[in-house]
């Protein structure tokens, strides 16, 4: 049982639910759930009567909730009291980055934040690739998608959209398709990660599902040498918001059949356990929520993206 595992029965016995309790702490549900179970195994009782319906405290919750709470109270004053004399943040950032939002996105915005906590040195790992958090040797992760292994922690910082971007240069040359079958008769710029070519491109339209597999002559494992061959005039690409963010604003790309889009993420701030959660993580968790909305709100301003995104 983990002191953590005391915070998610606390909110489970406030919201009544497991799934309300993990979306206010910022977890997955099945992590909550393992937290609960973890507490009653560990004292031998249910503290939660669960049925189809609804979830409420058994006879042994209701006494023991009550003290755990005082408890953990105490425990939150007296971590309080230790960290109210350090005025700035220490120690060191170890965070794997993916190349392309990583490279041309993530590091400036890390340039100022090591500017305002001249303290704090960065370890910065950017790659594509899965990232194993003890063989790495990372603390942390900033990556498109939801955690998929229960047992890390993660924050979501923000929707992203993907779009379908090329360069204006190309299309003078080709011409602009209207519908994805047309992208049949252009070059597709593809990503792949290890053997995964991702040549077959999915939108939506209207509740529809258009599949389209393409052809294409350049492909990598890198996402920022797909942005510049798009950004060079070699083809489409499907690419995040965010990482052609700036390629999109100065106009050197543009997004095109804008009525199909194509299958939006998330960016998730992903660390091994919430053990590993420190004051720096959360602050970075803040930094990196206000930057990103601050540069989608960009591309809404001018039109690239729905005002739905900031929600």
């Amino acid at each position: 049982m983990l002191l953590q595992d005391l915070e998610v029965i606390l909110e489970v016995a406030q919201f009544r639910s497991i799934t309300a309790a993990a979306t206010n702490l910022d977890m997955r549900t099945a992590t909550a759930s393992a937290a609960v179970k973890r507490v009653e195994a560990a004292l031998g009782v249910e503290l939660f009567i669960r049925t189809t319906r609804q979830l409420r405290l058994s006879p042994a919750g209701e006494r023991y909730l009550p003290q755990c709470e005082q408890a953990l109270l105490m425990l939150r004053q007296a971590k309080q009291n230790l960290q109210e004399d350090q005025s700035s943040l220490d120690g060191e950032i170890r965070i794997a980055l993916s190349s392309d939002l990583g490279r041309n996105t993530i590091t400036p915005w890390l340039d100022h934040f090591l500017a305002d906590n001249p303290q704090v040195n960065l370890r910065c790992n950017v790659t594509d690739s899965n990232i194993d958090f003890y063989r790495d040797a990372v603390d942390m992760a900033l990556r498109y998608g939801s955690p998929t292994d229960a047992s890390m922690y993660g924050f979501k910082i923000c929707n992203v959209p993907r779009l379908l971007c090329v360069s204006p240069a190309y299309l003078k040359k080709h011409g602009t398709p209207q519908h994805p079958d047309e992208l049949l008769d252009h070059n597709g710029l593809f990503y792949q990660l290890h053997d995964l070519l991702q040549d077959e491109w999915t939108f939506s339209k209207d509740g529809k599902t258009h599949k389209i597999k393409l052809k294409g002559n350049r492909a990598s494992n890198d996402g920022d040498l797909v942005k510049r061959w798009c950004v060079a005039g070699q083809g489409f690409a499907i690419k995040s918001s965010l990482d052609m963010a700036q390629e999109l604003l100065n106009e050197e790309v543009v997004s095109v059949m804008s009525d199909y889009q194509p299958t939006g993420t998330e960016l998730w701030l992903i660390c091994p356990s919430r053990q590993s959660i420190t004051p720096t993580v959360r602050l970075l968790r803040d930094y990196f929520r206000e930057e990103t909305h601050s540069l989608l709100s960009q591309l809404v301003d001018k039109g690239i993206l729905n005002s739905d995104v900031l929600k």
